[in-house]
């Protein structure tokens, strides 16, 4: 047998091209630094090889595996305007003051309301959530709620997840009295808004090891000034000062379902927030896991996938503070009627989001056919709650930047974009806006928001088109699928599973680990549930394993498991499940390959 090209480090020499018409890439490592690695740690050269390849040297290991929050957390007062703001709240909790609380309303902006909210009535401080409709105030600080705040007599007020380029939203606040303190993480301008203290990590005038939170983890960080500010007053002398650490569920879920990297304080804050979530989680986050029929430790796909989008249906077709109003309730009637209306939005939520997506999928063939490197689709009757997921479907699909927007009334798109590595969508955005093509908009590099004059459309596109060629420099290609090393059946064993295991939580930044199962014979496959493919994995050096391949029936790659070839290629992760107290390793096939001298 000829040697694999998956030899030597671990890697493919050159490009193989799968069976789903993906190329396999090597991610690259340096191999003196993974020999070091597995031999000053003791760890299999397979797993220093991973740790190499995410940038870690011998010495950060340690707390990247243990990810504890004192390793990453800096001093909060690196941030600017923070100070100002830790000392500003102290203030209002002392004299009992009402602060107003103005957030998004996606699960970052309800997450981060929930904690700033929990931390207040641990002090006795009353609040008052304001989240703007998503149809009626679009994205960011409306208007009309700061001026309710101010109705209501108060003067301080915190917009999270939102605010760095609303100016002038935050001018009237301004006018009107207002304190306001913003606490986010989305790109910002040469310039700022008016307000009290501006706190996010991504201004243009900021170092910060801190730029990858979401926002719910900047509010964090400034809850953590806060308590220091508070307890160098000595207000804790005779009273509880709130741990933070008992919210860390929040933070872990906001983190998640924004798709920030998991580097980092923010691979500590999920880390972290999985215990939590698993002990004594808020009482909404164990609601809607129950109605999701979650068993076992949360994990982080859990927050992501399952209840990431029944928080999100609110904001996006019903009532835009459900989220924050769960994930605030403790009295259990009133909890259980909250996920049970959440999770039932999320059912028709998915009901408009495959009908619009179906509309979609015929709109962009032109575009695909024209190699369009951005796509872009938009059509009265979308509901602008789904706009964004179907976004992502396209972007999944089609490897490129898409725009989708729903046409309203008032002549004007409405909608959210999604993007692919290498294209800053949250930068064109900003940057059609100073065109003047773009009413509104704004983000971060894999996803935005924008507001659209109809008849601007075509500028629009074309302007986002040129960007992307600059970019591309042709049709965007396929996206690869990123290799971390070769192994066969014997090799994927109990052990290496256990040590893989201590790499989550795995997302963006620290992705799960992907190998390459060389010479591996499929058997007893078959199809279970709609279309997955359950099977038994043999291998040239002995060695029996369990697999599964999702959504493959269909596919090329199912019908070569499915055939029982003699032998192929199989990409995919090694999981540990835990099942009744019992441990056992399986292999998640995600593409597969002819052997190189059959293919």
């Amino acid at each position: 047998m000829s040697a694999p090209a998956l030899a030597g480090a671990g890697g493919i020499e050159g490009e193989l091209v799968s069976l789903a018409g993906r190329p396999w890439r090597l991610r690259s490592a340096p191999h003196e630094r993974a020999l070091a690695i597995a031999q000053h740690h003791g760890l299999p050269e397979v797993v220093g090889r991973v740790l190499a390849a995410r940038g870690l040297t011998p010495a950060d290991v340690p707390r990247h595996l243990a990810a504890r929050l004192r390793d990453w957390l800096p001093d909060p007062s690196h941030l600017h305007d923070l100070d100002r703001a830790a000392a500003r709240l102290a203030d209002a909790v002392e004299r009992r003051e009402p602060v107003g609380i103005l957030t998004d309303y996606d699960v970052d902006g309800a997450t981060a309301a929930a904690l700033v909210g929990r931390w207040l009535r641990a002090l006795a401080v009353p609040f008052r959530v304001a989240v703007p409709d998503r149809l009626a105030h679009g994205y960011g600080p409306h208007p009309a709620l700061l001026s309710g705040f101010a109705e209501a007599g108060l003067r301080l007020v915190l917009v999270l997840d939102a605010g760095t380029t609303a100016f002038a939203a935050l001018e009237q606040a301004h006018q009107l009295g207002l304190e306001v303190v913003v606490v986010d993480h989305h790109q910002a301008e040469s310039r700022l808004p008016p307000a009290l203290a501006v706190i996010n990590p991504n201004r243009r005038d900021q170092e910060s090891p801190l730029t990858h939170l979401a926002a719910v983890g900047v509010a964090f960080v400034l809850l953590v000034a806060a308590n220091r500010e508070l307890r160098r007053r000595g207000f804790f002398r005779d009273r509880l000062e709130p741990d933070l650490r008992a919210w860390l569920d929040l933070v872990a879920l906001g983190t998640v379902c924004d798709v920030v990297p998991l580097t980092g304080l923010n691979r500590a804050f999920v880390a972290q927030g999985l215990k939590v979530a698993a002990r004594a989680p808020v009482a909404g986050i164990a609601e809607l896991a129950r109605l999701a029929r979650l068993e076992g430790p949360p994990e982080t796909w859990h927050l992501g996938f399952i209840l990431g989008p029944r928080l999100n249906a609110g904001g996006r077709i019903g009532a835009s503070d459900l989220a924050v109003r769960l994930l605030l309730a403790d009295e259990p009637e009133e909890v259980a009627r909250l996920a049970a209306e959440l999770d039932q939005l999320n059912r028709r939520r998915q009901q408009l989001e495959q009908r619009a997506l179906e509309q979609v999928l015929s709109l962009v063939q032109e575009q695909l056919a024209r190699e369009r490197p951005v796509l872009f689709a938009a059509a009265p009757g979308w509901h602008p709650g789904v706009v964004g997921i179907v976004a992502g479907r396209l972007t999944e699909r089609f490897d490129r930047p898409a725009f989708v927007g729903a046409h309203g009334e008032d002549g004007r798109i409405r909608g959210s974009a999604r993007s692919v590595e290498g294209f800053d969508v949250g930068a064109a955005v900003i940057g059609a806006r100073r065109e003047g093509l773009l009413e509104a908009g704004g983000g971060h590099q894999l996803a935005a928001g924008f507001t659209l004059e109809a008849e601007r459309r075509e500028a629009f596109l074309d302007f986002l088109s040129a960007r992307a060629r600059e970019v591309f420099r042709g049709p965007p290609a396929r996206r690869p699928l990123w290799i971390d090393g070769h192994l066969t059946t014997a090799g994927a064993d109990l052990d290496l599973a256990r040590i893989l295991a201590r790499m989550a939580p795995f997302g963006p930044g620290n992705p799960e680990p992907r190998f390459v199962l060389v010479d591996a014979v499929p058997w007893q496959a078959r199809v279970v549930g709609r279309d997955h493919i359950q099977l038994r994995l043999a291998g040239p050096t002995g060695g029996r394993l369990e697999a599964i391949a999702f959504r493959a029936d269909g596919t090329p790659v199912g019908e070569a498991l499915l055939a029982g070839r003699t032998r192929l290629w199989l990409a995919g992760r090694i999981t540990l499940d835990r099942f009744r107290g019992r441990e056992r390793v399986r292999f998640v096939v995600e593409d597969a390959a002819l052997p190189p001298e059959d293919g």
